[in-house]
């Protein structure tokens, strides 16, 4: 029956997490003048994409979801609540190495401000007060990744259709960078899209097949592009 409805609400720009505020380093690869044109822009956001959400936070993010719908099929098959333990300590884990891998202060502080938003959406949209008081107290401060993991599993998002959102919504945020600051039209901004949708199928499932152990965020440009946008002198965006 197509996309389930909850995944639209949680893929819509109107989500009040705050991504609209920044570039991922993308404004500075514009004033470097390294991304000019639709061809350049199609190039480097198709190499951030393959690099460092295909290959880290999207199956990071996929495990954070696998850990804690686990926990939850558990405790609905014995009839009792989830043991908070366990499963927090995973997600520690997790929230730990998506923090650790954001080699900028900027891109560190972005991760945190939209998990910190996304987790008060979840309390306040589709709240459980016992789960989100372990959040606020054991995952602080909580990454965007993880976070997302668990808004997907309060609305009961499998698996294809968590990544297959949070690598559009990477996409969509920095196309609408480039509307703002290249600047490029809207047609060409929605054919820019249209062209990364194979990009996007390639890296749902570079995501869902990735062993743990083959996990890496390495992107050096991109953090050289974060790390010159800290000190970038006139920017629209906060990374």
């Amino acid at each position: 029956m197509g996309l389930p409805i909850a995944l639209l609400q949680l893929a819509s720009p109107a989500l009040p997490i705050g991504g609209y505020s920044y570039s991922g380093g993308l404004e500075w690869a514009i004033e470097s003048a390294q991304v000019h044109d639709e061809a350049s822009a199609a190039q480097w956001i198709s190499d951030a994409l393959q690099l460092t959400i295909a290959r880290f936070d999207a199956p990071l993010m996929l495990a954070a979801l696998q850990t804690v719908r686990r926990a939850r099929e558990v405790a609905e098959e014995a009839g009792q609540a989830r043991e908070a333990g366990p499963v927090m300590d995973a997600l520690r884990t997790l929230n730990d190495a998506a923090r650790a891998a954001r080699e900028t202060e900027e891109l560190r502080l972005e991760s945190q401000q939209m998990g910190y938003s996304l987790g008060r959406w979840l309390a306040a949209v589709c709240p459980e007060p016992q789960a989100d008081e372990q959040v606020s107290t054991l995952l602080d401060p909580l990454t965007l990744p993880v976070a997302w993991a668990l808004a997907c599993d309060r609305l009961a998002l499998d698996d294809q259709d968590a990544l297959l959102g949070y690598c559009w919504t990477f996409l969509e945020n920095q196309v609408m960078v480039l509307m703002k600051a290249l600047p490029m039209g809207q047609i060409a901004a929605q054919r820019l899209l249209r062209g990364l949708h194979g990009e996007l199928a390639r890296a749902v499932e570079s995501a869902r097949t990735l062993s743990r152990e083959d996990w890496s965020s390495a992107a050096p440009l991109l953090a050289v592009a974060s790390s010159k946008h800290e000190s970038q002198y006139s920017r629209l965006f906060r990374s």
